[in-house]
C-alpha cells in the first residue's frame, strides 16, 4: 500500500524566521493580507511583530481577530465575511491553534463556496481547491497547525468538536520562530507543550504509522522532553526546541492521525471551554497505560526518548511502566493537574464518551475501544 506524506511547501525556522515573511510576500506579488489573530495578541503586542514587518515594507494589510480560544462556527463565518469585504488576496495567521485553524477554515470555504455551512468540513470533506494561500506564524508551540492537514472548530450548539482534515488547507509557508513564543506565560507553554508531546506519542502508536512518521515522532519526543522543562522557564534554548519539537511531531501525525488521548480531550474543550493541552496531558498517562498491550516495543523506544536509561535491559511491563512514568513526571514538573476532578462532572461522562467515541481521532487508536471502556477512563481520572 501506497504511503502519502504532506508538507508546507517551505518553512522558516529559528530565531529572526518571522523577518522572511517580507521576502515570501514579495516573491509570490501577493497584494493585501488578511491578517487572522486573536485579540489578545492584539492586545500585548505580539501581532506588532508582524505588522512592523508589513509596514516597513508597504504592505497593506487588514486584521481580523474576532477568534475565541476554541474557535467556533461563528468565528469562521464572520471571517469568511470579512475577508470577501478586505480586497485581500491571502492570509497571514498568527497564533496558536485556534487562529491557524480559524484561518484554514476561512480559506477553505472562500476557495469552495459550496462548503459555506461550516459542518460541511467536518472529517474528510470532499473540496476541490486550494484554501486562500496562508502564511502561518505560530506564537504557541504544541498544535503544529502551520504544519498539519487538520483544524478543529467548536460547534456550541451541539457542544462538540469538529475534527476537520483536508490536504488544500496546509498552509503554503510557516515562519516557526521561537522569539513570537517568547510572551507565552507558564501555564501556556506547559500545556501547549505537552499537547505537542501528546501528538508524537500518539503519532508514534496509531494504527497507521510507519518508518517516516516513526523517524519523526521519536524524534519529537525527545526534543520535547529535553526542551518542555526549560521552555516553561522561558529559557531561550527551551523556546527554541520546543518550537523544532512540535513542528516535527505535527510534520508526522497530521499524515497518521492520532487516537483516542486527543478524541477524550475535543469533547471537553467544547462542553467545558477546557485548554486543550491542559486535556491531553490529564489524559495521556492513562489512555496509554490502556493502549500498553496493543503498542509491542514501541514503547521501549518513548522512554529512551524521554531520558530513562538501560531500556535494552528492561522487561516489557518495565519499560511501558517507564514511559508511562516519564510522561507522568514531566507533566507534573511543569504544573499540570494530575485529574479531571475540577473540570469534569460525573453526570456529563455519558456525553463526554459518545462524544469522544465519536470523534474522528478515535479510529487511530492502536486498541479498539466502546464508548463503556471510553466512560470507564474518563471515571478513572476523577
Amino acid at each position: 500500500m501506497a504511503q502519502r506524506i504532506v508538507l508546507n511547501e517551505i518553512s522558516y525556522h529559528g530565531s529572526g524566521a518571522v523577518a522572511e515573511i517580507a521576502g515570501e510576500i514579495r516573491n509570490r506579488g501577493f497584494k493585501k493580507a488578511f491578517l487572522c489573530t486573536d485579540p489578545d495578541l492584539v492586545r500585548f503586542g505580539v501581532v506588532s511583530k508582524v505588522t512592523k514587518i508589513l509596514e516597513e515594507n508597504d504592505f497593506p494589510y487588514e486584521i481580523y481577530s474576532e477568534i475565541k480560544p476554541n474557535p467556533n462556527i461563528d468565528n469562521v463565518q464572520n471571517g469568511v465575511a470579512a475577508y470577501k469585504a478586505s480586497g485581500s488576496d491571502y492570509i497571514i495567521a498568527v497564533g496558536g491553534g485556534s487562529a491557524i485553524d480559524t484561518a484554514k477554515a476561512i480559506g477553505i470555504i472562500v476557495k469552495n463556496p459550496k462548503f459555506s455551512d461550516v459542518c460541511s468540513l467536518e472529517g474528510v470533506a470532499p473540496t476541490e481547491n486550494r484554501s486562500v494561500p496562508i502564511l502561518a506564524v505560530p506564537t504557541t508551540a504544541g498544535t503544529a497547525a502551520e504544519v498539519t492537514i487538520n483544524y478543529v472548530i467548536t460547534d456550541e450548539k451541539n457542544n462538540r468538536k469538529m475534527v476537520c482534515v483536508d490536504t488544500h488547507d496546509i498552509p503554503v509557508v510557516a515562519f516557526v520562530d521561537p522569539d513570537m513564543m517568547s510572551s507565552m506565560p507558564k501555564s501556556l507553554t506547559a500545556a501547549t507543550g505537552m499537547d505537542a508531546l501528546t501528538h508524537a506519542i500518539e503519532g508514534f502508536i496509531t494504527k497507521a504509522a510507519w518508518e517516516m512518521t516513526d523517524m519523526f515522532h521519536l524524534k519529537a519526543i525527545e526534543i520535547i522532553s529535553r526542551s518542555l522543562r526549560s521552555a516553561v522557564a522561558n529559557e531561550p534554548a527551551g523556546r527554541e526546541g520546543m518550537a523544532l519539537g512540535q513542528y516535527i511531531a505535527g510534520m508526522g501525525f497530521s499524515n497518521v492521525g492520532l487516537g483516542i488521548v486527543h478524541s477524550m480531550a475535543h469533547p471537553l474543550g467544547a462542553l467545558y471551554d477546557t485548554p486543550h493541552g491542559v486535556a491531553n496531558a490529564i489524559i495521556l498517562p492513562v489512555v496509554m497505560e490502556y493502549n500498553a498491550d496493543k503498542t509491542g516495543d514501541k514503547y521501549k523506544y518513548i522512554a529512551a526518548a524521554m531520558g530513562v536509561k538501560n531500556t535494552e535491559n528492561m522487561s516489557v511491563d518495565e519499560y511501558r511502566k517507564a514511559a508511562v512514568d516519564a510522561v507522568r513526571q514531566l507533566s507534573e514538573d511543569v504544573g499540570i493537574p494530575k485529574t479531571l476532578k475540577e473540570i469534569v462532572k460525573p453526570a456529563d461522562i455519558p456525553f463526554l464518551a459518545q462524544s469522544a467515541y465519536q470523534d474522528a481521532c478515535r479510529p487511530g487508536n492502536p486498541k479498539d475501544t466502546s464508548v463503556e471502556e471510553i466512560a470507564a477512563l474518563y471515571h478513572s481520572l476523577l
